[in-house]
């Protein structure tokens, strides 16, 4: 009897099958492969993800951690004029600095210079950040471990501030206690804060010491003395160091022209009379706006003490180093001598050799006649004395800077 049965050599699950010459895989076979080929690759990146993120593998931040012998300062905005050059100095000192802004009235590009020049790892970070967000504040300190602050971030146009006082009370005095309260959460003992001789108001008598009576005539001033006033009693009830600085008008630039003053555009009207100045001798402004020539003063124009921004500066490095843990220490940080608009202007002129075109106008609605400091106590308690006291020479500095930086710090001073 014929036997047609047949033996398979394999399962049919698994056998190829040949037809003219071409093996063709079972498609059950060729999907389970796929499949585990997908497995694999999904294991291995999953494995990847934690090892990235295992603490015991991954090392920390350099800035998430208090280091022996370093020194982590939190520079609130670090990118504005006066916050850079402090950054500046700082890093040059070696300290850690981290810098909070929300690039408001600062530059990122102030921000990428001194980034370029100290970029060893652990010396500098930029966070962009809004200190009027207390989820954003909370997070920064949380993330970080700060030895101290140094708090400029703030509006600060004595016009801007009578025009949209509301704007003034939020950004200085509601963003103060917001930083107040992290860094007493988190066990920051050591606040330096940029405060300004707007808070005098208009004394009686000059020069101004750290007794005369604050009595400020605007919302800039008010919103300062009220932020004051908050650090004052907390530091009643904490053993937080703490150094309140009074300054006075602000102008120059790094002597070594790696930064300055670029202030937004928008803005000018409000600004520093030396952008003014420096705007008219470029021809950006058809000339330059005196507000006021009918105060009694000796040629009818405001009298200000004008201080250099690398004296500044020092004075808070000197006060960072001399903060004693539940102590106060307020100064003025002045030269101690008055020069009227007028001065100004001709010493301008000098320093930048145009002749600028002046148009007098009448006063602007916040301003006062005349303000001067009495520098003996920062002098006396924190060795500090104002060295670059020739205004013709500050503002020549400045305006190198300003010539070879036409457009400020580029395309890249704001987002």
């Amino acid at each position: 009897m014929l036997n047609f049965s047949r033996t398979r050599s394999q399962p049919r699950s698994t056998r190829s099958m040949s037809l003219g010459g071409m093996d063709y895989v079972d498609p059950k076979r060729k999907s389970n492969y796929v499949g585990k080929i997908f497995l694999a690759a999904a294991l291995t990146a999953l494995c990847i993800i934690m090892i990235k993120r295992s603490p015991s593998l991954n090392p920390p931040s350099p800035f998430s951690i208090h280091e022996p012998g370093v020194t982590h300062v939190l520079v609130t905005g670090g990118a504005g004029y006066i916050g850079s050059h402090a950054t500046l100095r700082l890093l040059r000192d070696f300290y850690r600095v981290t810098i909070v802004d929300n690039l408001s009235r600062g530059n990122l590009g102030a921000v990428r210079v001194l980034q370029e020049l100290f970029p060893e790892p652990g010396r500098l970070q930029f966070i962009y950040a809004d200190l009027g967000d207390k989820e954003s504040v909370n997070k920064i300190f949380s993330e970080n471990k700060f030895d101290a602050v140094m708090h400029f971030a703030a509006v600060a146009y004595v016009g801007e501030s009578t025009l949209d006082p509301l704007k003034y009370y939020h950004n200085i005095t509601s963003n103060t206690l917001l930083v107040l309260e992290s860094m007493a959460k988190y066990g920051v003992k050591k606040l330096i804060y940029s405060s300004t001789c707007a808070t005098y108001g208009e004394p009686e008598k000059m020069p101004i010491t750290e007794e005369t009576e604050q009595k400020p005539i605007n919302p800039y001033g008010k919103a300062k003395k009220m932020s004051e006033d908050i650090i004052l009693d907390f530091s009643k009830t904490s053993k937080m160091a703490v150094m309140i600085l009074r300054y006075f008008n602000v102008i120059g630039s790094d002597p070594e022209g790696r930064l300055g003053e670029a202030p937004r555009p928008e803005l000018r009207e409000h600004g520093r009379i030396s952008g003014a100045c420096f705007d008219a001798a470029r021809g950006i402004t058809t000339g330059l706006k005196v507000r006021g020539t009918d105060y009694k003063t000796q040629d009818g124009t405001c009298i200000r003490d004008y201080i250099d921004v690398t004296d500044l500066v020092d004075a808070h490095v000197k006060a960072l180093e001399k903060a004693q843990p539940g102590k106060v220490g307020i100064y003025n940080v002045g030269t101690g001598k008055g020069r009227s608009v007028k001065e100004f202007v001709d010493a301008c002129k000098k320093a930048t050799g145009v002749n600028i075109k002046v148009d007098f106008l009448p006063r602007r609605p916040g301003d006062y006649a005349e303000v001067y400091s009495d520098p003996s106590k920062i002098n006396l308690e924190l060795n500090w004395t104002a060295q670059y006291t020739d205004l013709e020479k500050s503002l020549q500095t400045a305006w190198k800077w300003q010539k070879s930086h036409r457009n400020g710090y580029g395309i890249s001073s704001a987002i």
